[in-house]
Parts: structure tokens; C-alpha cells; sequence
């Protein structure tokens, strides 16, 4: 068989999509245009390419991205006036773009407005480039075409933007490797025991990213929220699992299931908590007691050095840090231990009479047989203190990954109090705060998200922080 053979004998449809939208989130922003190209495996067969009027204003960052102003949509159609439209060309085919499961959320979620249900087999072409075209640096859409030679025209419009997918497209299925028919690249999977309501197409819509998923039972009631770095992958481990009782029941349950993709898994984790808290579901409570189940605690002995125990949480004591357990919380302190040069022993790590294993092999300073005086031991616990009490500034930004390549998740930390996260464009909007502030969506403050953020900041040092 040839280079070309896989590519010569598709018999598939496709329908290669891009869309332009007022944000990020499907469930409050809108589509301002869309763009879509049936094709055959050999070339177009069909395109439309319609403006959309969002009935709600274009932030001017958008505006300044895409070109896209609020008088170039006031005659536009609405969505519902072309969804019968994109409804044709769609269905039977198999649904494309670049980072799949942003435009495919964003078109379900207009459906499901209109009362309909949106449901279509998916390919996302950075999947297929990854496979096919692996070590790149990026796959952007920009910069894969920059790769390419492939020539963009009207970059971040769904017309230019949806044409250059098309020929990304093409030159995939001239490479060897392109078979469509490999059921990996729909990540097909064989489960058992699932509620009739929940259909095959729903789990294979769920993308491979970080961000946050909701089971819902038949009566469309969340049973269940939880947050991962790969929403895939995670929803089909709670899909497969029979390890108890508990576990079978909640999955015998699951009717539906949502997601909102976050990139950042800073994000999805205060995403998860303020969706948990809103909505407290049934299958939540026992994790809501249990998700930050131990904690590190100071407290000064009797010969007047400050220690630090790792303890199981309790209400009547602020730690100084929490964990999921208590493996990750000894983890924890065993590097910051070599980090600040403390002893094993008043750090909760070594549970041995007389002094620890370090002062023995000539690292420890002694603080475990009262050989290093207090005050200056003290002094480096409290710089331990210090690091874990506060935040670095007290007004900050924290840049973290966006949902693709071309965007970052912003968190807003203002007079030492969370006030939300938004997204932004990696080419316009991460140069000035101000900027970077108009991307905030607002979110409640409280003793769980200041102990995610902070633990977050602890493990992810590499994060950019930008203080204003």
C-alpha cells in the first residue's frame, strides 16, 4: 500500500469547525462566528461561514484579537437562526478542529440552550498531529502551520482559521500512520454496567485536559463533582470501577456527564471546591470531610525549640499547611527539611530515642540532643513559618496554563484574598494587570481555596507571579 492509500481511499465525512467566541466559558460566553468545511478525505465538498450575534456585548480584548466589534454583529444572525444549518453539515460527519473540545463545548452548549442535544464523534488535530508528528515544540495551531509552510489568512477568524485546520488536515492523512479507522484515535472503550441513559458518545467527548466533571443522575441532579489533570481518563476509571459498594452504586447512577475544561489545575482545584460547595452532592460529602485530611502544626518543646509535627487535622487548630495524606505530607516536609537544613527529628520525620539518623552521618546540627542552641535553629523554622503563613505579595497575579496553547489562566490575589480567575490571550492581554484584570470572574474567599492556593504555590514554583 502506498504513502497516499489511506488518504485516497477515506469514504468518511468530516466536518473541520472553528469558532470565535466572547470568552472562555462555554456556560457564559457566546459564539460570534463559526465556520465549517464538510470534506471528503480528498478536498472540500462544502463550507459556510456566518458572523453570530452573541446578544450580549464583545469585551474590547476580543475585539482587539479577533477583529470581531459589536456593530460588525448587530445585523448578524442569532444562533438559533443558524442552527438548523450547522445541524446539516454536521450530521453523519465526523466532527473536527484544532483543540476539539473547545469548539465542540462551545456548539453543544448553544444546542442545549435551544432544548436540543448536540452529539457528534469527534477528532481533535492536535491529537492527530501529536501522533503523527511527534517532538514539535508547540502544536498551536500557528506554529504547526509555521511548520508546515501552511499559510494562514485571516488568523483567529473562523473562515482563516477553519480553512488552515483543512489543509493542516490534509497533510496529516498524506503521512504514513494517517489510518482514521484506528479506533485509538477515538479512544473507543468497551464498559459494562452503565446507566442506559449514558451514551458512548457523551464519554468520548470528554477531552484529554485538566478541568473539572459533573455526574448527573436520570433526573439530571449532580451526584458527583470532581477535578483532574486528564478529565478523560479519570471519568473512565470512576466508569470501570467495581472496588466497593460505594464506588458501583454512584456509577450505576451516572445518567450524564458535563465537564468544563480549566487547563490550569490550580483552576480546576478552586473550581471543584466552589462547584462542591454550591452544589453539594450526594456523593461529595464524605470527600469534603477527608479531601485535606492532615496537616503540619507548630508547637515549641520544653527545651525551647520549635517543632513541627505532621497530625491529622482538627477543627480547634490552624495548620500551617494541609495534605491529602499523610505520605504527601512527609514528602513535604522531607524536602523542605533538606530545603532549611532542619532536624529530622523536630520535623515529625524521625520517631527514633536520642538523636536522629542525620546528626549520626554529620548533617543534622544537632537540635535533637540540644547540642545547636534554640534561637538559631528557631530562626530557620521560622523562615519555614514565614513561607507557609503568607503569600508572596500581597497583591499578585498567578499566570498558569490556559486551555490551549495560545491562552493562560489568570488567579487574582488582592490585599491577601482570593477574588476569582478568567483566561487571556497569551498575545494581548498577559502586558499590563489592568489588562490581565478585565479576565477575572469573581469568586467567594475562603479557609479552603486560601490553603489550595497556598499549597499549590508551595508545589509549583516554576508558576509566574506577577505583583501589582
Amino acid at each position: 500500500m502506498g504513502r497516499n492509500d489511506n488518504r485516497r481511499t477515506a469514504t468518511a465525512l468530516y466536518a473541520i469547525v472553528d469558532i470565535e467566541t466572547t470568552g472562555g466559558s462555554p456556560a457564559r460566553d457566546k459564539i460570534t462566528e463559526i465556520a465549517v468545511f464538510v470534506h471528503d478525505g480528498k478536498e472540500i465538498q462544502e463550507e459556510f461561514t456566518t458572523l453570530i450575534n452573541p446578544e450580549r456585548p464583545i469585551p474590547p480584548f476580543i475585539t482587539a484579537l479577533t477583529g470581531i466589534s459589536n456593530e460588525m454583529v448587530t445585523d448578524a444572525p442569532r444562533f438559533y437562526e443558524v442552527a438548523a444549518r450547522i445541524v446539516e453539515l454536521t450530521e453523519g460527519k465526523i466532527f473536527i478542529a484544532h483543540n476539539v473540545s473547545f469548539d465542540y463545548h462551545f456548539i453543544r452548549e448553544e444546542f442545549r440552550q435551544l432544548g436540543y442535544t448536540f452529539k457528534r464523534k469527534q477528532l481533535c488535530t492536535v491529537r492527530l498531529s501529536r501522533r503523527l508528528i511527534p517532538g514539535l515544540r508547540s502544536y498551536s495551531l500557528g506554529k504547526i502551520c509555521r511548520e508546515l509552510d501552511i499559510h494562514i489568512h485571516n488568523r483567529h477568524r473562523a473562515g482563516g482559521d477553519a480553512y488552515a485546520t483543512v489543509k493542516l488536515f490534509e497533510k496529516l492523512l498524506s503521512l504514513d500512520g494517517a489510518d482514521l479507522s484506528r479506533p485509538s484515535l477515538f479512544r473507543t472503550q468497551t464498559l459494562a454496567n452503565l446507566h442506559p441513559s449514558l451514551k458512548p458518545e457523551t464519554i468520548e467527548s470528554i477531552p484529554e485536559a485538566a478541568g473539572v466533571y459533573y455526574f448527573l443522575d436520570e433526573n439530571g441532579s449532580i451526584i458527583y463533582i470532581g477535578k483532574s489533570k486528564n478529565l478523560y481518563r479519570r471519568v473512565i476509571t470512576h466508569l470501570q470501577n467495581n472496588s466497593g459498594k460505594r464506588a458501583a452504586e454512584m456509577r450505576d447512577r451516572i445518567a450524564d456527564i458535563d465537564y468544563d475544561v480549566t487547563g490550569s489545575e490550580l483552576v480546576a482545584l478552586l473550581r471543584e471546591s466552589y462547584e462542591i460547595k454550591k452544589h453539594k452532592p450526594v456523593y461529595n460529602r464524605r470527600q469534603r470531610r477527608t479531601t485535606y485530611s492532615h496537616g503540619i502544626f507548630l508547637n515549641t518543646n520544653k527545651y525551647g525549640y520549635r517543632e513541627l509535627t505532621i497530625e491529622r487535622n482538627r477543627k480547634e487548630t490552624l495548620p500551617l499547611a494541609t495534605f491529602t495524606s499523610v505520605e504527601a505530607a512527609r514528602s513535604f516536609m522531607e524536602n523542605r527539611a533538606d530545603e532549611y537544613e532542619l532536624c529530622r527529628k523536630l520535623c515529625g520525620l524521625y520517631e527514633g530515642k536520642g538523636s536522629c539518623f542525620q546528626y549520626q552521618v554529620g548533617i543534622c546540627r544537632g537540635a535533637c540532643v540540644q547540642e545547636e542552641p534554640p534561637a538559631s535553629y528557631n530562626e530557620r523554622v521560622n523562615r519555614l513559618v514565614d513561607h507557609l503563613a503568607g503569600f508572596p505579595y500581597r497583591n499578585f497575579f498567578i499566570v498558569d496554563e490556559g486551555r490551549h496553547q495560545e491562552e493562560k489562566a489568570i488567579i487574582k490575589i488582592e490585599h491577601g484574598t482570593y477574588r476569582g480567575y478568567g483566561f487571556a490571550d497569551t498575545t494581548s492581554q498577559i502586558t499590563h494587570p489592568g489588562q490581565m484584570n478585565d479576565s477575572i470572574r469573581p469568586y467567594p474567599d475562603n479557609r479552603d481555596v486560601q490553603q489550595i492556593i497556598r499549597n499549590y504555590l508551595l508545589a509549583n514554583k516554576h508558576l509566574q507571579i506577577i505583583p501589582f
